[in-house]
């Protein structure tokens, strides 16, 4: 046995391996399929772990006792071998397929098609490989074991036509690109533009995970930069395209995982907005992108404030109270990852410096609260308070050293003149 043959053999879950004894003492094959048996062969961690097997959904159900109907229709059916979802193994009716009108889903499958129709369905060549646990054979009727040791991605068959099916195939395949480290193949590459019609009819939800996955990439830019140049970028984020860059692949590469999707977006911030305050222009715009692809309000506020902030990175030099003013706009979970994502290296020191520091950023950082401020002035709540509080904000953020007790009293006696009552 070959050592990639060898790991592929060792890695198959016990689980996996009982789902496939028990059909196949049925009588049926039974074999694991897909992302999983490419990931074993070329020794990364797999993740989930699919059967395919001759045996119909109904006669699947009959095999096990604990049974869910995932998906009857396309001949999917989970088999439970215990507790947790981790047990959960998906076994899938080998079948064939009708076209693809809402280029997501067959409009029609057939079951009791050979294995090799099976897998000839499937997208890339990589992805098209089987393996019976049973017998320790391994199914490759497409050369996917060759792809995998020149490190290249084909489509199986048409690549026009694989990608047309599903839309969500051309991205898909970049995204292999990135996280694989392959190559995509010239034929395959350039089956990518006449399907990205397809990939307009196909949901955001679908397309964001693509992102997500690919922004997860050790390098995203092996997957954006074919996305770039076959139109897939232009066709999910024009604004985008339209303003990037030369510098933003390699800013993406750069970022850490969280500030990755503001490193994306980061062509959106303006050029001349002022470096003391939140673009507000380029947060709203990454908004809407955002929520567009249905990216979670989590996603949408990082990205959307720290691409508000990006263009101070553009100024010369920083005083202190100039980047704490900066600091002061964004949201305080956001305020270490500005510093990750600013390529300024002077401003992104002092950013660090000001919260390694403690330095005041918000009102809650004051050494007194509303309740001292009211009673040291004999004052009823009202916006009287929230005005003098905003005030003393701004002369500690000038000077940290102004925030203690004493001083801040005083300065609220003061400004007490000012505000009114």
């Amino acid at each position: 046995m070959t050592a990639d043959l060898a790991r592929l053999a060792a890695a198959v879950p016990a689980n996996v391996r009982e789902v496939c004894g028990v059909l196949t003492k049925a009588g049926f094959q039974a074999v694991t399929v897909g992302g999983a048996v490419r990931d074993a062969l070329i020794g990364r961690e797999p993740g989930d772990w699919d059967v395919a097997t001759s045996a119909t959904p109904e006669q699947v159900m009959a095999s096990f006792r604990h049974t869910i109907p995932t998906g009857l229709q396309h001949g999917t059916v989970t088999i439970v071998t215990g507790r947790g979802i981790a047990s959960h193994v998906e076994v899938t009716t080998f079948r064939g397929e009708g076209a693809y009108s809402d280029a997501r889903r067959p409009d029609s499958v057939r079951f009791g098609v050979p294995l090799d129709e099976d897998l000839a369905r499937r997208d890339l060549v990589v992805n098209a490989i089987a393996y019976d646990p049973e017998t320790a054979e391994l199914h490759d009727p497409f050369g996917g074991r060759v792809d995998l040791a020149a490190k290249r991605l084909r489509a199986v068959g048409n690549a026009v036509e694989r990608f047309t099916e599903d839309g969500l195939r051309v991205m898909r395949a970049v995204r292999f690109a990135a996280q694989l480290e392959f190559e995509l193949d010239p034929a395959t590459e350039a089956g990518i533009a006449p399907a990205l019609p397809s990939l307009a009819k196909v949901s955001r939800e679908r397309v964001a995970d693509e992102l997500r996955k690919i922004l997860a990439a050790r390098q995203p830019s092996r997957a954006l930069a074919i996305a770039r140049r076959t139109g897939i970028v232009r066709s999910i984020l024009p604004d985008v395209d339209a303003a990037a860059g030369e510098d933003w692949l390699p800013r993406i590469d750069r970022a850490p995982g969280e500030v990755r999707l503001a490193a994306l977006f980061a062509p959106l911030a303006a050029n001349d907005a002022d470096p003391l305050h939140l673009d507000r222009d380029a947060t709203r715009r990454v908004l809407a992108i955002g929520r567009a692809l249905k990216l979670s309000n989590v996603e949408c506020e990082l990205a959307a404030q720290l691409v508000g902030a990006l263009h101070a990175e553009r100024a010369a030099v920083w005083a202190p109270a100039d980047a704490r003013r900066l600091l002061a706009a964004l949201d305080r979970d956001k305020r270490v990852h500005a510093a990750e994502l600013w390529q300024n290296a002077a401003l992104a020191a002092e950013t660090r410096r000001i919260l390694a520091a403690g330095e005041p950023l918000a009102v809650g950082d004051l050494a007194i609260d509303g309740k001292e401020l009211m009673a040291a002035l004999d004052q009823a709540p009202g916006p009287a308070i929230g005005r003098i509080l905003a005030m003393l904000l701004e002369r500690v953020i000038e000077d940290p050293a102004r925030n203690t007790r004493d001083q801040l009293l005083r300065d609220a006696q003061a400004l007490e003149l000012e505000v009114g009552h």
